[in-house]
């Protein structure tokens, strides 16, 4: 294994503006098994590495931190500013009017950017805080999808766009219906869509909306986030490095089945955003797109392994009246109310 990947060996996608962005990037999410700093650390070794794209959010609670990592890339030369596209995202308690400019800004703040690449909606459920006196937690309180209230907040997510804080809007954890009321209203239309793909999950009509629509798909929980926090898991989830044509195919090109997890995410057409912290993972993560494509038949293999297996239901994200986690997700292709 190589101990660094030149940045112009990963293969790039390109967006509707025509931009070349990575094919892969580095996840930043980790706060619920990793500090702040250590995740920081990663981001400046993942640079070194060659990753040229890091996907960053308000509520992960690392940005101040990651930004200081940005800074030393930055003045000792081993990445220029240019040369990165740094994406993040806002926080659902921040939808509200002035909100999203506040929001934004306090990212471009603590990331150290004169501006970020891609800023993403989050969820397209807002939220207020409700703290509770007896132990100081915030009590988030969500409310139903509400097609003029996205819209109020898409409409100052395009305004970031106008005054240069964001070079490109998009959206996450969105379905066809929301996305059928919301598209044809936007000014300016979502460069990329964040969903939750790995070869249990392939969301296939969802992603191929996105296609038609000249929307790129960016993929988390690659590998089918085996760290995921305990209230996103059910004894029913399918371990996607476990399933047995992923197995198939790490064994017929020696390799983890994470690799063929994220080969295939490459390969397929979404930009994938794996986590890690771990040295060897990092650079195999990157090292894996470059070479040793998966063959037809192996792409066709594991598109057959796909068994609607949502791992990231979003409970959390639940209004009062809602009957369960499926109605987030809008199954029976009508926007759940």
């Amino acid at each position: 294994m190589n101990s660094t990947i030149d940045p112009h060996k990963v293969p790039q996608k390109i967006l509707v503006s025509g931009e070349k962005i990575p094919c892969i990037g580095m996840g930043t999410y980790g706060s619920d098994h990793f500090s702040a700093d250590e995740i920081a650390d990663a981001v400046l070794l993942a640079v070194s590495y060659g990753y040229r794209m890091f996907d960053c959010a308000s509520v992960y609670g690392n940005e101040v931190q990651i930004g200081k990592a940005f800074s030393v890339a930055f003045e000792e030369g081993r990445v220029t500013r240019d040369e990165l596209f740094v994406t993040s995202k806002i926080w659902n308690d921040m939808h509200g009017r002035g909100d999203v400019l506040i929001s934004c800004a306090q990212t471009v703040k603590d990331l150290g950017l004169d501006a970020i690449d891609l800023y993403f909606l989050h969820w397209p459920f807002p939220q207020s805080a409700v703290c509770q006196c007896d132990s100081g937690t915030p009590d988030m309180k969500s409310r139903t999808f509400s097609a003029d209230s996205f819209l109020h907040t898409w409409r100052q997510m395009e305004s970031l766009v106008d005054m240069g804080l964001v070079r490109y809007i998009g959206m996450s954890n969105m379905t066809i219906p929301k996305l059928e009321a919301i598209l044809p209203l936007c000014r300016i239309n979502p460069v990329a869509i964040q969903m939750e793909l790995h070869p249990s999950f392939q969301q296939e009509e969802l992603f191929n909306y996105c296609i038609e629509h000249k929307i790129q798909p960016i993929g988390f929980c690659p590998i089918g986030s085996p760290m995921r926090p305990d209230s996103e898991t059910m004894q029913s989830d399918i371990v996607d490095i476990a399933l047995p044509e992923v197995l198939s195919v790490a064994k017929a090109h020696h390799v983890h089945p994470a690799v063929v997890c994220l080969k295939w995410a490459v390969q397929r057409g979404q930009i994938p955003i794996p986590f890690a912290v771990d040295a060897q993972y990092l650079l195999s993560n990157l090292e894996c797109v470059t070479n040793d494509p998966l063959s037809d038949a192996e792409m066709q293999l594991i598109r057959n392994s796909d068994y609607n297996c949502r791992l990231i239901k979003g409970r959390q994200f639940l209004w009062e009246d809602a009957k369960g986690w499926e109605d987030l997700w809008d199954i029976d292709g009508t926007i759940t109310r």
